[in-house]
């Protein structure tokens, strides 16, 4: 883990040239009732998890919500935080965005100036199409072509029939990414969103491939309100350059009750792929993104 440097009061950059956000700050979003579910459903073998709601519409857990307070309250008074962000986005899936709204609401009791989030389509979680929904078991027992194929392919091409890969996500993101150059450089960014579409964030912003990415996504899955950030390199350097992956000290003490189950290490959840069973999350919990 790198340390991120103090947060800065300097003006947006307006070097000639310069097409970076001074600093972009990205947050998973906090604990969800379908990570509970999820992990739920794993731990009795189950086929399906027992969601209500549609994969845009779960939301927060009351450790979620908690959570995303922390942040904001971590963002404000921490002198390890990044930059205060002049700029926040986030996916428009309830758990994310309830999750940028609370980041906000705990910023500003912390005495910062935040602005209100605006939501943007292309940080939306990676859509699993006719997976939704299942564990790695009921893919295996509804679907064993594609799981064979998804095995044969690997997650980073493979697309469910219906849904996205990796790499349609990777799309969405370099989208993202210049509109921020093009709309907000030179500003200091917040971004809420989901596991899989913070890890292709890194792909883009590291120059990664798809195995040294799949190597990180297994060995660092991004726990519930972690922090990733980067800084801009300014005019000679170009780029941004990552300051803290994975970060979770705003939320190391946040509990419900004195419940072990209460930890939000215990809900990682690494990236939303239902095949994924043999993977393990932050505390040995593998389970679907919601």
């Amino acid at each position: 883990m790198v340390d991120s440097p103090a947060a800065s009061a300097a003006p947006p950059d307006t070097t000639p040239g310069v097409r970076w956000p001074a600093s972009l700050t990205l947050v998973r979003h906090g604990q969800s009732t379908g990570n509970l579910a999820d992990a739920r459903a794993r731990a009795r073998g189950a086929e399906v998890v027992d969601v209500g709601e549609r994969d845009a519409d779960v939301p927060l857990s009351e450790l979620g919500r908690r959570q995303a307070v922390a942040v904001g309250a971590w963002l404000a008074t921490a002198p390890e935080a990044p930059p205060a962000p002049r700029v926040v986005l986030s996916s428009p899936y309830a758990r994310a965005l309830r999750t940028a709204e609370a980041v906000v609401r705990g910023a500003r009791e912390a005495g910062l100036e935040v602005p209100a989030p605006r939501t943007d389509e292309r940080l939306r979680e990676r859509d699993l199409g006719w997976w939704d929904g299942l564990t790695g078991a009921g893919v295996r027992a509804r679907f064993p072509e594609e799981a064979a194929r998804r095995t044969r392919l690997g997650k980073f091409y493979y697309r469910p029939p219906g849904g996205e890969s990796w790499c349609d996500v990777a799309l969405r993101v370099r989208s993202v990414l210049a509109s921020l150059r093009e709309e907000h450089a030179g500003q200091d960014v917040l971004v809420v969103s989901h596991q899989a579409v913070i890890m292709n964030f890194r792909l883009v912003l590291e120059d990664l491939d798809e195995r040294s990415l799949l190597e990180l996504d297994a060995s660092e899955p991004l726990a519930n309100c972690s922090v990733t950030s980067y800084t801009s390199r300014g005019a000679g350097g170009g780029g941004v350059r990552l300051q803290v992956a994975g970060d979770t000290r705003a939320v190391a003490d946040v509990r419900v009750t004195d419940d072990p189950a209460d930890d939000p290490a215990d809900e990682g959840s690494p990236d939303g792929d239902p095949a994924r069973d043999g993977a393990r999350g932050p505390a040995g919990v593998a389970g679907a993104a919601r």
